[in-house]
């Protein structure tokens, strides 16, 4: 998928409340000059059947046609003359009753002729931008501002080496996939690479998803006891679905049955539909092993390409 059915449907109903919105307030124009200039009402209605005087000058034969064609832009034309002197004479722009638009090129429809405006692409974005999950991080943290300057030695080359390789992730997605797990403690910069990761597969039209496990298990444990008759969609469904999931301190969650049930069928489900996912924590290979069980670990071991990040707590050096 491109972007998600939701980010769609918000985009495509506010562009429809903008038309909408625009269509009252020309219609507020319209009363507001009407008022003032009755003739105008009069010349607006001459105007608007002149598709119809058309029509009926080619059922009368094409004997003549074009000159019959001709006289009614003629017509047209000094309708259309006469109604811009009289709006400028009253004050009034030629312009103040037509329709006003955000985006001239496809009229705040979101599409020209088919295919998709770059206005509808940027509030998509944007959109997917404020879902994400990421809040204003998205909007600071990219690859071209990570600092290495916190870095020494071979943690740097480490870490730099890392950093290109995240990048070429992010652009070659997703015609390339993988399954990435970040490992290193706090501090080491594995939420900004995230991030960027994510900032820039959303710019490109992906749906990205970055939670906390902790809100991502909140949501499986919400589901349990909806109604499930409602006909809603499950919350935690998004999690299976987006073209990226990004969970974010695994291992910081209470662990316990349910949790490692949901963490299992979350990974096997969207291996099984080939969606990738990007894993981050604070736990080491043993770590890991102790707090899940070997269907779990074997996946992280075997279908994900472990990211190692290293040096100091940034936080602290800051």
């Amino acid at each position: 998928m491109s972007y998600s059915k939701d980010t769609v449907s918000q985009v495509l109903n506010e562009f429809n409340s903008k038309r909408k919105r625009n269509e009252e307030e020309r219609d507020e124009r319209l009363v507001n000059v009407y008022a003032k200039i009755p003739e105008l009402k009069s010349i607006d209605r001459a105007l608007s059947l002149t598709g119809l005087q058309i029509l009926g000058a080619s059922l009368e034969g094409k004997d003549g046609l074009e000159e019959r064609i001709n006289k009614i832009k003629e017509e047209n034309k000094a309708l259309n003359e006469k109604r811009n002197a009289l709006l400028l004479e009253n004050g009034f722009s030629t312009d103040y009753t037509d329709m006003k638009f955000e985006c001239d090129e496809c009229k705040d429809q979101g599409y020209i002729n088919g295919i998709m405006c770059q206005c509808l692409k940027r509030a998509l974005i944007t959109k997917q931008l404020e879902s994400s999950g990421v809040g204003e991080l998205i909007l600071t943290q990219s690859f071209d501002n990570f600092s290495l300057d916190f870095y020494q030695g071979e943690d740097k080359k480490i870490m730099s080496d890392l950093v290109e390789d995240l990048r070429t992730y992010a652009s070659e997605f997703p015609e390339k996939k993988a399954n990435l797990l970040f490992v290193g403690g706090t501090g080491l910069g594995k939420t900004h690479l995230s991030t960027a990761i994510a900032k820039s597969l959303i710019e490109k039209g992906q749906s990205v998803i970055y939670e906390t496990a902790t809100n991502v298990f909140a949501d499986f444990e919400n589901d349990r006891f909806r109604d499930r008759y409602n006909g809603e969609e499950p919350i935690s469904s998004k999690y299976m679905e987006c073209d990226l999931l990004i969970l974010d301190d695994l291992g910081t969650e209470v662990i316990t049955n349910f949790t490692v049930s949901c963490l299992y069928n979350l990974i096997n489900t969207r291996l099984n539909k080939k969606l990738p996912i990007i894993l981050s924590t604070n736990l080491y290979s043993k770590e890991i092993r102790k707090l899940y069980n070997d269907r779990i670990t074997s996946r992280l071991f075997g279908d994900f390409e472990i990211k190692l990040f290293k040096g100091t707590d940034i936080r602290k050096l800051k």
